[in-house]
């Protein structure tokens, strides 16, 4: 920031400081005694650094400002005309924070000292580009275990290149980046203290702390540097002695060796031989002893886990297996120890809750409904959550799903007890962290009964009554039959559907029924065969009942009531023919009627005369022109005018390109002119509507059918031609021109004159 100063006429340009102070002049005034430039500028031109001025100079061009001291000519360079100063390339406070020049003003003419030579500063201002650093990547520190909370452990401290005394490019803030909850740092001094009681040295001893320094007072944006500090605990006497600990894995066989433990003896062969034994005995462990080490071996009696129970303590009594009499007295020839036993942790399998699981569901049951919940769970500590899924080989047909996260079976189709009674799946319970851990369990799944089947005939029967049979009289005795299982057992109700002159039924009430004779006399031929509707009701709910046809055949029987046949006699008729000759003459004498009826019709088709009498019928002779007309420039072919307007037909206007002959003469008039038959259809309709009291009273369409007189261009057919082709002459053909050569030749050549 420049402020301008005038004294005795002449005009200084003063820098202010940063406290507002103006900086003092030299004696002569004519310039300030320091510039300022920022540090690591990055433009592509040179940087400005300041103006060297006075007042002697006019703007004339007679003034020579001349630059010399530190960096004159190279760093720095001034415009002998202006006397501007530039940079010429990047500074760095931290290389060198302060330039002393010196400047003068010359005659540029003849170089004679206008002003003094004067001393001047330019200061490099600081900007933050120096993150910063630790002495060490990695500081190695001890602290003694279980000390109390807040004891120093270490101090490191970074470094800033950064200027200290200017902003906050060198004011530096600690944290922590690893190692917490169990150390923290001083965010201004660096000092690393505990930040957990009871650390113990015996469960971790080794700790690697991160520290991170930031500039700019940890704001952001600035920029940072870390060190590791590695932290040892040193022990102290905090634990009693202790003998020795065997471990123990939790899945070790029952039986398996879990470790060995031996007592010194000094003598020698059978002398030093010992038996161990567990004093008071234990239900999990056993010791044996082996015979050529003379060891004790620790095996297990019983399935250890790790969640139950995990440390276990017993005393050893060791003993020599041979005693000498004379050394018994005063000395113990036996010794104790205690034993530890401590159980590791294995990754297991899920356990389910129950193993087998039984679930019934009724039959009845739609898709989709709830059918129970299989559930388990990781016995490790941790207790990892598990997820649900279906062995599909046990489950083919896919009646089943079980959420993976709930356990919850559900059905995915209807289920039918009468198809099957059981379904025996199997549910995988597996470790979402580990899936090498599955337990799989049998579930049984029952489906209950429900009364959705109506009861039936038991068997086919053959059934039969005899014509000789009498009223009242048993012909056929009926049970029934329900895929369903009711509770209390099966109760059926037997009903003929419909009053029945011939047969009853009597219900027995022991789930069977009677078929009986209402009357007596059946005949074969009146009757060959009777169908009897038969109701069957079970008492289950909801109620089911079906209707099942009993056949009772007619058939003739001896005085014993024995079946002779059942066939339908042959009933004499008097012309002594049964009926079934007399049908087969019949159909006989129909087919004779139809031949011969047909035979006359083919008899009468032969004799018309055919539609055309000449044996060259002109309709399968295809003749083809390859004459080209003139298009639509040809007026003179044909007049299109004829078929457009109906009154040139009275003109009698005939082809231009032809003989004027009328060939064939017209059968029919022309219809009315103007139409006038189609007017009077039409005013009579109109005006039997607008008369008409019931007609509506809006707007309404009315269609009538009317048939006009026909076309004027008549028939082209040559089959209703006034004249035949044998009473036409064709001579005129020839006088057509060349276009109808071939026509004419055709035709005339044909006439029978000619032929003969």
């Amino acid at each position: 920031t420049f402020l301008s100063l005038q004294e005795s006429k002449r005009t200084f340009k003063l820098p202010s400081s940063s406290d507002g102070r103006i900086l003092q002049r030299s004696k002569r005034g004519w310039m300030w005694n320091q510039f300022f430039l920022l540090e690591e500028y990055t433009g592509n031109d040179h940087q400005y650094v300041g103006k060297l001025h006075t007042n002697v100079d006019k703007g004339d061009g007679t003034v020579k400002y001349v630059l010399t001291g530190e960096g004159a000519g190279t760093l720095f360079l001034i415009d002998e005309k202006s006397g501007d100063i530039h940079a010429t390339k990047r500074l760095d406070r931290e290389e060198k924070a302060m330039y002393t020049l010196h400047a003068k003003v010359l005659n540029k003419n003849t170089n004679e000292e206008l002003e003094p030579d004067t001393e001047f500063n330019i200061k490099i201002h600081d900007i933050n580009d120096n993150a910063p650093k630790f002495a060490r990547e990695i500081y190695f520190a001890s602290v003694p275990e279980m000390s109390e909370v807040g004891t120093s452990v270490a101090t490191v401290t970074a470094t800033d290149a950064d200027d200290q005394t200017y902003g906050n490019s060198a004011k530096l803030v600690y944290s922590i980046l690893q190692g917490q909850p169990y150390f923290s740092v001083d965010s201004e001094n660096g000092t690393i203290k505990t930040a957990l009681p009871g650390m113990d040295r015996e469960v971790k001893e080794n700790y690697q702390v991160v520290i991170q320094a930031k500039d700019m007072a940890g704001q952001m944006g600035g920029l940072s540097g870390t060190t590791t500090v590695s932290i040892t605990l040193s022990d102290v006497n905090d634990s009693p002695p202790r003998f020795a600990n065997l471990t123990a894995v939790e899945s070790t066989e029952i039986g398996g060796a879990i470790g060995r433990i031996k007592a010194d003896d000094p003598d020698v062969g059978h002398n030093a031989e010992m038996e161990y034994s567990i004093v008071g005995g234990h239900d999990t462990f056993n010791i044996i002893t082996d015979q050529i080490t003379q060891e004790g071996i620790i095996i297990i009696k019983k399935t250890l886990d790790y969640e139950s129970k995990r440390d276990y303590e017993f005393r050893v009594e060791v003993r020599n297996t041979y005693l000498d009499a004379r050394f018994i007295h005063g000395v113990q020839f036996k010794d104790y120890a205690t034993v530890k036993v401590t159980v590791e942790d294995v990754d297991e399998p899920p356990v389910f809750t129950r193993n087998p699981y039984i679930i019934e569901v009724h039959e009845d049951t739609a898709a989709g409904s709830f059918v129970g919940v299989v559930m388990a769970r990781d016995p490790d500590a941790d207790n990892k959550p598990v997820k649900y899924s279906i062995d599909r080989h046990t489950d083919l047909e896919r009646l089943f799903n079980v959420d993976s996260v709930n356990g919850t079976i559900t059905t995915l189709k209807a289920l039918d007890r009468e198809m099957s009674k059981w379904h025996n799946i199997s549910v995988v319970a597996t470790e979402n962290s580990n899936p090498r851990q599955t337990t799989r369990v049998p579930v049984f799944i029952k489906v209950l009964d429900v009364n959705d089947n109506a009861p039936e005939f038991a068997m086919s029967y053959d059934t039969f009554v005899c014509e000789n049979v009498k009223a009242g009289q048993l012909i056929q005795t009926i049970s029934a039959v329900d895929t369903d299982e009711p509770l209390v057992g099966h109760k059926f109700v037997f009903s003929m559907s419909g009053g029945n002159p011939n047969f009853t039924i009597v219900d027995k009430e022991d789930n069977t029924a009677n078929i009986v004779t209402r009357r007596g006399g059946f005949s074969r031929r009146e009757m060959s065969v009777y169908f009897l509707p038969v109701v069957i009701s079970d008492n289950d709910y909801p109620i089911q009942s079906s209707t099942s046809t009993l056949i009772v055949r007619v058939c003739a029987c001896d005085s014993r009531g024995n079946m002779q046949s059942c066939n339908p006699e042959v009933l004499p008729f008097s012309d002594g023919l049964t009926t079934g000759a007399l049908v087969a003459i019949l159909l006989c004498v129909i087919i004779l009627l139809m031949i011969v009826v047909l035979f006359a019709a083919l008899r009468r088709q032969r004799k018309k005369e055919p539609l055309i009498i000449s044996k060259e019928d002109v309709r399968d002779n295809v003749v083809s022109y390859n004459d080209e007309g003139g298009g639509e420039e040809d007026t003179q072919a044909f007049d299109i005018g004829t078929l457009r307007n109906p009154e040139v037909m009275d003109a009698n206007k005939l082809r231009r390109d032809i003989i004027p002959e009328m060939l064939f003469p017209f059968r029919r008039t022309s219809p009315i002119k103007d139409n006038t038959d189609v007017r009077d259809f039409i005013n009579g309709r109109l005006q039997e509507n607008d008369s008409d009291p019931t007609a509506p009273p809006y707007d309404s369409l009315a269609t009538y059918a009317y048939e006009g007189s026909g076309s004027l261009a008549e028939s082209l057919s040559s089959l209703e031609s006034a004249a035949t082709e044998g009473d036409q002459e064709y001579d005129f053909l020839s006088n057509w021109g060349p276009q109808f050569k071939k026509l004419a030749e055709m035709y005339i050549g044909r006439s029978p004159d000619r032929e003969t």
